[in-house]
C-alpha cells in the first residue's frame, strides 16, 4: 500500500511540485495545508503515514505545529523540509519530534529516497544537516535533565521524560498516568526514542542511557 502523505508549505507552487513528483514515485499524497492550524485539523482528520512540512510559515510555524501535529496523529511520521538548515531549527525540530530534517536544496531524487527510508523506520537528514548535528551532539545539548548530552540532543522535552520515567522502571500505563497522557501516545514517543538512539527495545534503550552516563 501506497504511503499516505500530507503536505505542509505556505506556497501552492511548491506544494505541487511536491505532490506531482511524489504521485509519480508511487506515494499517495491525501492533503495539503497551508500553515501549521491547517495542517493540525488535516493531519486528524486524514490521519496520514507521513507529513512533510514547511518550518517557515504564516501565522503557526513548523515548529510551533510539530509537538501538536504529533499529538493529532501519533502513528504519523513528520519529516521536516525547509530552506534553513540553522542549528536552532534543527535541534528544534528534533525535540519537537521530527523524523528528518531535510533541505529544499536536495534533488528530488534524494528527498523521495529519504521519505522511502522514513517510512521503513530510518531517520533522514540530509549531509549538511547530520553533519551541525553531530557538532551539536559533541558540544552538548543536554537541558539540565540528567541525560547526557549525546542522547538529549535528539529528543525532544517530552521523548526525555519518557525515557527517564522508563528509567524508573514505570510500565506504559504508569507513566500515562503520571504524564497525562493516553498510552497510545506513550507507545508512540517510545517508538520514537528508539528509532532516534538506533535501539530496538526500552531494555536496549535504557542500556544505552546507562553506557553514555558512565
Amino acid at each position: 500500500m501506497a504511503e499516505r502523505i500530507l503536505l505542509v508549505d505556505d506556497h501552492p507552487l511548491t506544494r505541487s511540485a511536491l505532490a506531482g513528483l511524489l504521485r509519480q514515485h508511487g506515494f499517495d499524497v491525501v492533503g495539503e495545508a497551508a500553515d501549521g492550524e491547517e495542517a493540525i485539523s488535516s493531519a486528524e482528520s486524514l490521519q496520514p503515514d507521513l507529513i512533510l512540512l514547511d518550518l517557515s510559515m504564516p501565522g503557526l510555524d513548523g515548529l510551533g505545529a510539530l509537538p501538536r501535529l504529533r499529538e493529532a496523529a501519533p502513528h504519523c511520521e513528520v519529516v521536516v523540509l525547509t530552506a534553513s538548515g540553522t542549528e536552532e531549527n534543527l535541534l528544534g525540530a528534533i525535540r519537537g519530534g521530527a523524523a528528518g530534517y531535510l533541505l529544499k536544496s536536495e534533488p528530488p531524487e534524494r528527498i523521495v529516497d529519504f521519505l522511502r527510508g522514513v517510512a521503513n523506520g530510518e531517520a533522514a537528514l540530509s549531509g549538511t544537516v547530520a553533519r551541525r548535528l553531530l557538532e551539536q551532539v559533541r558540544a552538548g545539548g543536554g537541558r539540565g535533565s540528567g541525560v547526557p548530552d549525546s542522547i538529549a540532543a535528539v529528543l525532544s522535552a517530552r521523548e526525555l521524560e519518557v525515557l527517564l520515567l522508563l528509567d524508573e522502571h514505570l510500565g506504559t500505563d504508569e507513566i500515562a498516568k503520571r504524564l497525562f497522557i493516553s498510552e497510545h501516545t506513550v507507545r508512540s514517543h517510545v517508538k520514537s526514542l528508539l528509532r532516534k538512539l538506533g535501539v530496538s527495545s526500552r531494555r536496549d534503550a535504557l542500556e544505552a542511557l546507562a553506557t553514555a552516563r558512565g
